[in-house]
């Protein structure tokens, strides 16, 4: 055990930095890599080099699980923790050779309500602090290409309007875009929760040429998106290979001409110099837990406003190197698995084993009307004493999830994240309701408190499961419309009546349909605190009908993009954000206050 667990249970930090950290060297060892097969970012980091897979390719490949949950509440259910936990479990408890495959954390959240994404209690990724901090750069690298392409947009604009097309070819520009800026849905990105520049003009300039002629430059609105909502987020989480990456990088459109035709970056003369910036950001970063199992910390798309799954080449790799592999979807089974399953699934060709399924008890009873939760304030005594009742009232919640997973064909284990306010009647009750609608097995497990001791039980009903015949199956065909896509996956999933376009939405998929976009899957943007559109309908919502504002084609990443309701690609800060907490020791160089 590199660390000693103490009751009661410390802070997250403190847990982390009190752990007696594995040389990465020796995490290397554990899985049969060399220092030729890596990059070394200090002692407890590193990045492995794509070319292990050629050198892997006879091995056979391990088991693929992945750990999804109910709707998300304030309470938290702790899907990150669960992976980590299960994976410590599987390794130390029960002696298998395993290994997790989580996301990065954006620094938004990091530094917002949610801070950051590397477990918590004694099932945590280490070193916490360089994992939810800038670890090895890759999000800066998304960054930079990111807004690198916005600015050869404006740049192309401008030299157009000012050069006749003879001129443009003597600079070594072969043709004329003609981009309408009009349809361009390049956003600028930054990782900061900034909601005051999700709407901005650019392009004001008084200048005037030499010639004393104004400049052509000329204002438009555009706005900013926070960076792992970047298509070239989306494109490093789902490339299975550089060459592919660089082929998703050029297949990317921006905006069409003032003929109604798409845009490429490849159009664009830039999509190389974005796959030069992102080449080191495709290896996947090799961590530990705090039981000394490896881990994979790579891509980090949200999962409400992207496909939120960490990387194809971290999970093929990893299935290579272990025989079990636990992955983690964003969010909810509605949103994060079905991506999982629809999208990730189709371009990795990987097939899961089992899905773990997360939930607590207090969880189901926020879903069974219990009363509201405010961040800071003691819970109300409906949460921490036993009331089978408002118990009861949730569990629908947790039926249509597990219904969510198991019409993809994959059996499913439920874990309830135990609290020592649970009674043995409302585990009981959990426990024979999961089975009831179709679950494997459901486990009560104390991996936060416990480690991997905790979640021993969960692990071997998990390996149970992964022995379980399956019979996968993806939700809809890529030869339907994209209406009949969005349509299904709202009735299947959500459980709506229908869906309703605004004029917007209707003219772009009749765009996307016309440039040959119709045959992708799709990547729903909505709330992740309902299994609707509306954050305020806990439980199983019936009666409603799903709004699209607005549709955009990820063609690098090759998915459409419908935005549902408000959902919007840049968040807010709150009013007490996790900043506020966060400082540094100045003497010790520690830091305090990450969570």
């Amino acid at each position: 055990m590199p660390v000693k667990r103490v009751k009661p249970v410390p802070s997250d930090i403190e847990i982390a930095q009190a752990a007696d950290m594995l040389p990465i060297r020796q995490i290397m060892e554990q899985l049969g890599l060399v220092e030729e097969d890596v990059d070394l970012y200090g002692k407890y980091k590193a990045k492995v080099h794509l070319d292990v897979l050629k050198k892997l390719e006879g091995r056979p490949q391990g088991k693929y699980i992945d750990v999804t949950a109910i709707t998300p509440t304030p309470l938290g259910e702790g899907k990150t923790t669960t992976t980590v936990g299960l994976t410590q479990a599987m390794g130390s408890a029960l002696g298998k050779k395993v290994m997790c495959c989580i996301r990065q954390p954006s620094m938004g959240p990091t530094f917002n309500i949610k801070g950051g994404a590397a477990g918590g209690g004694y099932s945590q990724i280490i070193p916490m602090e360089d994992f939810n901090l800038h670890l090895t750069g890759d999000i800066h690298a998304i960054s930079v290409a990111h807004n690198l392409v916005a600015a050869a947009i404006d740049t192309r604009m401008y030299h157009e309007s000012r050069q006749s097309d003879e001129a443009l070819k003597r600079r070594g520009i072969p043709r004329r875009l003609d981009i309408d800026p009009a349809t361009i849905t390049w956003n600028r990105v930054v990782d900061v929760c900034d909601r005051t520049l999700r709407q901005i003009e650019v392009g004001f300039n008084d200048a005037t040429l030499r010639d004393g002629s104004p400049s052509p430059i000329f204002p438009r609105k555009t706005g900013f998106d926070i960076s792992v909502a970047s298509e070239l987020m989306a494109i490093l989480a789902l490339a299975t290979s550089l060459r592919d990456m660089r082929e998703r990088v050029g297949r990317v459109v921006f905006a069409l001409d003032r003929q109604g035709n798409p845009i490429s970056l490849e159009d664009l003369g830039v999509a190389g110099a974005v796959t030069v910036l992102l080449k080191d950001a495709l290896m996947p970063n090799l961590m530990q837990t705090l039981e000394g199992q490896p881990a994979f910390v790579h891509a980090g798309p949200f999962a409400n406003i992207a496909h939120g799954n960490s990387s194809i080449i971290a999970d093929q790799i990893a299935l290579k190197l272990a025989d079990y592999v636990v992955t983690e979807s964003g969010f909810g089974a509605d949103i994060g698995m079905e991506k999982f399953f629809d999208i990730k699934c189709r371009y990795s060709g990987l097939i899961p084993n089992a899905v773990v399924l997360v939930a607590t008890v207090r969880a189901l009873k926020m879903h069974g009307g219990g009363p509201k939760v405010t961040p800071g304030a003691p819970l109300d005594k409906a949460y921490t004493e036993e009331n089978l009742e408002l118990l009861e009232k949730g569990l629908g919640n947790l039926g249509a999830h597990i219904k969510n997973a198991t019409r993809f064909g994959i059996p499913v284990v439920v874990a309830v994240n135990g609290f020592t306010t649970d009674t043995e009647a409302e585990l009981e009750m959990v426990r024979e309701y999961a089975l009831s609608q179709g679950a494997e097995d459901s486990v009560v497990t104390f991996h936060w408190a416990e480690g991997g001791d905790g979640a021993a039980k969960l692990a071997e009903a998990v390996v149970a499961a992964c022995e379980k015949p399956s019979d996968f199956k993806f939700l809809y065909p890529l030869e339907w419309s994209i209406k009949e896509k969005i349509e299904h996956i709202a009735k299947t999933i959500y459980g709506a009546d229908g869906v309703s376009y605004e004029p917007l939405a209707e003219e772009q998929i009749a765009n996307y349909e016309k440039a040959g976009f119709g045959k992708l899957p799709i990547c729903m943007a909505k709330t992740h605190l309902s299994l609707s559109h509306d954050p305020a309908l806990k439980g199983v919502p019936t009666g409603f009908t799903v709004p699209v504002r607005e549709v955009r084609a990820s063609v690098g990443a090759g998915f459409i993009y419908p935005l549902i309701g408000k959902m919007s690609t840049m968040p807010g800060l709150a009013t007490y954000p996790a900043y506020m907490k966060i400082d540094i020791d100045p003497e010790t160089g520690k830091i305090v206050g990450l969570s």
